[in-house]
């Protein structure tokens, strides 16, 4: 068995996207391959990939309540070389979005079916994911807990001459809190890998982090914002070259 995993994000970094890729792919068996979509010259060499591939699954983030708009010629060029074909891959797909409720991804799954449909291959379902962007902070939290814990170890050791086991748990005390702010995600995500090791359809799903609306809204400004900081976004305006204005 063969699945092809597509990130379709245009992030070079911090994709929810590549991540739900990379976590579903762990819990797939056989031959998993990873590309990544960015733009047209990414074509080719993902068809050569999606060769004798059983399953391809969709890792895309929602823009404007559809799918980004590079992705849309990939899927023109993916009918024309397949509508014609006996043997298709299968067609999962796992869509993010910045808003709370995961059933926001719905417009997203309707493209994808109806690409499916007019290439002929079978759109085996999709998982919608709400509130993505904290997915990224999910995986931030549990890396900065770790080092925090390497850290405590190392002070431990130094200062009492015996490593804290209780760090440890501490450790994993934390790292239990933060899986459980995506058990949804990770539920619905696994019965979407085992789907795909059966070649079953999975139907569409939805879900999203656990958190309420107004925490999450104050999560991801503070996340954007920091994000922004670090990549100089939020001064980029300022400090790039202005153009003569031709007057």
């Amino acid at each position: 068995m063969k699945t092809l995993f597509i990130d379709c994000s245009p992030k070079k970094k911090l994709s929810a996207s590549g991540f739900i890729a990379g976590f579903t792919a762990a819990f797939t068996r056989g031959k998993k391959v990873r590309e990544k979509l960015r733009n047209r010259a990414d074509h080719e060499r993902i068809f050569e990939h999606m060769e004798g591939a059983d399953s391809v699954v969709f890792c895309m983030p929602l823009y404007v309540d559809g799918v980004p708009s590079h992705v849309l010629p990939f899927l023109k060029d993916m009918e024309n070389r397949y509508k014609d074909r006996e043997e298709k891959p299968a067609v999962y797909v796992i869509a993010n979005n910045g808003f709370i409720e995961g059933r926001q991804n719905e417009p997203l799954m309707q493209v994808m079916e109806n690409a499916c449909a007019r290439m002929g291959t079978e759109f085996h379902g999709g998982l919608g994911i709400g509130g993505g962007v904290m997915m990224n902070v999910m995986r931030i939290l549990i890396l900065v807990y770790f080092g925090l814990a390497v850290l405590n170890l190392v002070l431990s050791a130094v200062n009492e001459g015996v490593f804290n086991a209780g760090i440890l748990l501490e450790f994993g005390k934390q790292v239990l809190e933060v899986l459980l702010l995506g058990c949804g995600i990770i539920a619905y995500d696994l019965w979407l890998a085992h789907c795909i090791n059966r070649g079953r359809a999975y139907g569409k799903h939805y879900t999203r982090i656990m958190l309420p609306s107004f925490v999450f809204i104050l999560c991801a400004d503070i996340f954007f914002v920091i994000s922004s900081v670090i990549d100089l976004g939020i001064f980029r305006g300022w400090l790039s070259a202005k153009k003569p204005s031709g007057e």
